[in-house]
């Protein structure tokens, strides 16, 4: 019998990261793939709004390839599943059996995944699926793991979290109603450094902009430091 193959959904963030170091250490195959949508306008990581060279460093760092969706800026669902079913209709998903997501507790989402996916004859896969998230939220930290804020909804969390580090103070800060892990969309990260990858993604926080409704935090590349002559 063939070894099961799969892939996971990347978006750049911690939730990804977590899932990545769960598939590794658990039950479930490790994925040969990352799946991530990009919106071509803007040539950035959809909704988190980080760079593409950016993900392209961090799919290195991690040692397994990109497979990205491009869509556009305005995106209608009826497009989006056209061009993510391509995607898994193609060499390198077409041969995935499961597909992972770093889902922790919204079953609406779970449901939806299931659904479509079960219509090409994939399984959905969860490793992070019921996760106290505060409990994961420190976990994430004491891992070694860093990353920054990068999209706020300010309608959920105040704008001035954007471009903060997420760390134990950060936690501490956080109002009582916003999920420890944004789970229910009140912020989005970017992982720099941590147990996944071989080598940190070295950047820095840049510009705070405000477009469509929510507060990003521009992440730059940075050159590596020289050596003194």
């Amino acid at each position: 019998m063939a070894a099961s193959t799969s892939a996971l959904s990347w978006s750049g963030g911690k939730d990804s990261a977590l899932a990545l170091r769960a598939l590794r250490s658990g039950p479930d195959p490790d994925p040969s793939a990352l799946i991530v949508t990009v919106t071509k306008d803007f040539d950035r990581i959809s909704m988190h709004g980080v760079r593409r060279e950016l993900l392209v460093l961090q799919a290195e760092a991690v040692g397994l390839p990109l497979v990205e969706v491009e869509i556009p800026a305005a995106c209608s669902n009826d497009l989006y599943e056209q061009r993510m079913g391509q995607a898994l209709a193609e060499s390198p998903l077409r041969e995935a059996q499961t597909i992972a997501f770093g889902d922790l507790f919204l079953a609406d989402i779970r449901a939806y995944r299931e659904e479509r996916l079960g219509s090409v004859g994939k399984r959905g896969v969860f490793p992070l699926w019921g996760r106290d998230t505060g409990e994961l939220a420190r976990e994430f930290i004491a891992a070694g793991f860093e990353a920054i804020l990068v999209c706020v909804d300010p309608a959920k969390l105040d704008a001035r979290f954007a471009g903060r580090v997420f760390d134990y103070e950060l936690l501490a800060e956080l109002p009582a109603r916003v999920d420890p892990c944004g789970e229910n969309g009140e912020f989005h990260t970017f992982v720099r450094a941590g147990p996944i990858f071989t080598e940190p993604i070295r950047c820095h926080a840049g510009e705070i902009v405000e477009r469509d409704g929510f507060v990003f935090c521009d992440v730059l590349p940075s050159e590596p430091a020289t050596a003194a002559a």
